[in-house]
């Protein structure tokens, strides 16, 4: 590759359908296969598997999206079982969601590979490089959604 940037954009058109498809033949484990899990599920499932319990309003923010937005998620992976919601014992208004411990080991199987290869890739970065292919990847997709 030359560095210039038609021949990065180049690269990167090949390599995306590429990450795509690896990503999608992440087989999801057989507990979870009749729940029909969507991927607006995983960044949730992944949000609460990797930081922990959390509040709607919290799991919102987040996931940039509207809370009423996140209640129908959770209420959906409740009514399935995916997710637990209990009162906050500070403050008994707030309901507290967190993964059901008998869905807990296959959603774990089920994000691990991906985390793992992340952990793998970005590993030679500096924090700040991290950060700027974060940014990049941001700003990836603000530039598809205008385009929209």
């Amino acid at each position: 590759m030359s560095g210039n940037a038609d021949d990065t954009v180049r690269e990167l058109l090949l390599l995306m359908p590429r990450l795509i498809g690896r990503a999608k033949r992440i087989p999801v484990p057989e507990p979870l296969r009749p729940l029909d899990l969507a991927p607006r599920h995983l960044s949730l499932l992944a949000l609460l598997l990797f930081d922990g319990d959390m509040s709607v309003n919290e799991l919102a923010a987040r996931l940039e999206v509207a809370p009423t937005t996140v209640s129908l998620l959770v209420g959906d992976l409740s009514r399935k079982g995916v997710l637990e919601r209990r009162e906050d014992e500070r403050d008994r208004r707030r309901r507290i969601v967190r993964i059901a411990e008998a869905h807990a080991p296959a959603i774990t199987a089920w994000l691990a590979p991906g985390a793992a290869a992340w952990r793998t890739a970005l590993a030679p970065l500096t924090a700040e490089q991290r950060r700027l292919f974060v940014d990049t990847l941001l700003a990836y997709e603000t530039a598809v959604g205008e385009a929209d």
